[in-house]
């Protein structure tokens, strides 16, 4: 499964926000994007999902452009995790999971056991099954992003769309739900992903995109994630370091910093 996105254009109306994108992503692989505020990452992503229509080029699923695929038959393969959110309704947590079942059954089926099972083990495969038979408004910021990892894992997809997974979370649940995406990558899943943080991609081995105004640059970790990039980007200094985990494995970090 490989998702291409070719000299991709997209922005609202005539404003065009993003320009000649290109990339791709593949099985088992994880592509952060990462970039200042407004310059288009969840325009970017709106677009792979079919929200906005394009305004240049192309993007293709497994050689197949998206716009000419049934939106029920991308939706058993594309997954999409939205930034935590609070439902108007006090809806269990199982409920919550199972929607992610819709693109499964026909218009007026019922979830089958075989659906509620696969919910269960996308629960279990998280790590919160614990919380099955609790009241999704009534759970942490932190369990509630598992929650919605887990519903899109109930969809069975190939490629998983993670719109800032750790935004609002204390620094605890950051690296679980970061430990929680690199196990799903090593499974097999495609990820795309956004985040405020450069040390997520460190953390993460991941393939990064770093978006700004007027420059796009994609590469691996090392190439991107500079101290000079930085600075160009977000228009502070950086200091690019590093430490050893508990393996013995070298893992860089990004320290800000201030004058």
């Amino acid at each position: 499964m490989m998702l291409e996105v070719r000299d991709v254009s997209c922005g609202y109306g005539k404003k065009m926000v993003v320009e000649k994108i290109t990339l791709n992503v593949v099985k088992g692989e994880i592509l952060c994007l990462l970039g200042p505020n407004g310059v288009g990452k969840t325009t970017f992503f709106k677009s792979i999902l079919g929200f906005l229509k394009l305004m240049g080029g192309e993007i293709l699923l497994d050689g197949e452009n998206i716009s000419q695929i049934p939106k029920s038959r991308f939706a058993k393969v594309v997954g999409y995790v939205p930034q935590a959110h609070t439902p108007p309704f006090p809806f269990s947590v199982l409920d919550v999971v199972l929607m992610g079942r819709t693109a499964h059954l026909g218009l007026f089926a019922l979830p089958s056991q075989k659906d509620v099972k696969i919910a269960e083990n996308a629960l279990e495969m998280l790590g919160v099954s614990y919380l099955k038979d609790r009241v999704y408004t009534e759970i942490s910021g932190g369990e509630r992003q598992m929650v919605l990892i887990a519903r899109a894992l109930t969809q069975e997809p190939k490629v998983l769309i993670m719109d800032e997974p750790t935004s609002n979370l204390d620094f605890g649940n950051q690296i679980r739900v970061l430990e929680r995406i690199k196990r799903l990558s090593e499974k097999g899943l495609a990820v795309i992903m956004t985040s405020h943080f450069p040390n997520h991609v460190f953390l993460c081995s991941s393939k990064v995109a770093l978006m700004q105004h007027r420059s796009f640059l994609v590469g691996n970790a090392d190439e991107i994630v500079t101290e000079k990039n930085l600075k160009s980007a977000y228009g502070i200094d950086v200091k690019i370091t590093s430490a050893m985990d508990q393996k013995g494995n070298i893992i860089k970090a990004c320290i800000p910093l201030i004058n």
